[in-house]
């Protein structure tokens, strides 16, 4: 069964475009088996020559609602350009998934959680996020967010207004806004001194980014006392797709 329900993973579909916005792509997917918090999947593009791009992208939401994608547009980018630009509600979009049995939250896992994203690395965690509260988890999270500027944080509205027993702590590491009171720098091992939870609460923690973010931040945590095997890392380069 296992087996079978490994090929049925990794079998491409054709799913359609329910709805685009400005951060958030979501999907009817017909064949979806469903997710958990903090898996990912494969998008394929064909282009009319028969060229073929696929990229890795972080699922958004949570299990039980509709697939979601967050994608980060890169102006160089293969695929990043088509999927911001030109994809309309209607469209068909290729997939595979969903894919990943490491970096996922399931309720019974506990807490306190803490969730570290730099840059797009909060798409995973948006989804752990709000898997928390449709299952009733009152878990603790504490969600601290690397960004350069106020602009790039993304999911701003949802955050500005977290559920219940979700803290949200900001840190600019190149512009702040007149009367910015969060953090103004880089995220190190100071600064997670500051907001981590002690590990002698045996937290959960959850770290998503470009490489570099997800060294250090591990790192700083492992050497302040959390067990390796608490400490789940997903690691990519500028953004979780192109």
């Amino acid at each position: 069964m296992a087996g079978t329900a490994l090929r049925r993973r990794l079998t491409w579909q054709v799913a359609k475009v329910s709805a685009v916005t400005a951060e958030t792509i979501t999907l009817d997917v017909p064949d979806w088996p469903g997710h958990q918090a903090g898996q990912h999947l494969d998008i394929r593009l064909t282009d009319e020559d028969g060229y073929v791009a696929e990229r890795s992208y972080s699922i958004a939401s949570a299990p039980g609602e509709l697939v979601a994608i967050t994608v980060e547009r890169l102006d160089d980018g293969e695929v990043s350009p088509y999927l911001t630009d030109e994809l309309r509600a209607g469209d068909d979009l290729e997939l595979r998934g969903p894919i990943g049995g490491y970096f996922i939250w399931e309720p019974e896992d506990g807490g306190p959680l803490l969730l570290l994203a730099g840059g797009s690395g909060v798409v995973p965690l948006r989804s752990i996020v709000r898997h928390r509260e449709r299952s009733g988890s009152t878990v603790p999270v504490r969600l601290l967010y690397s960004s350069r500027t106020l602009d790039d944080v993304i999911y701003r509205a949802e955050l500005d207004q977290p559920a219940r027993g979700v803290e949200v702590i900001h840190a600019l590491t190149r512009h702040q806004p007149p009367g910015w009171t969060g953090y103004a720098r880089r995220v190190d091992a100071a600064l997670l001194a500051e907001v981590a939870w002690p590990a002698a609460e045996m937290p959960v923690a959850y770290v998503c980014g470009p490489t570099s973010f997800v060294e250090t931040v591990s790192q700083a945590l492992v050497q302040s006392g959390y067990p390796p095997q608490r400490v789940k890392t997903e690691r990519f380069g500028a953004t979780g797709g192109t």
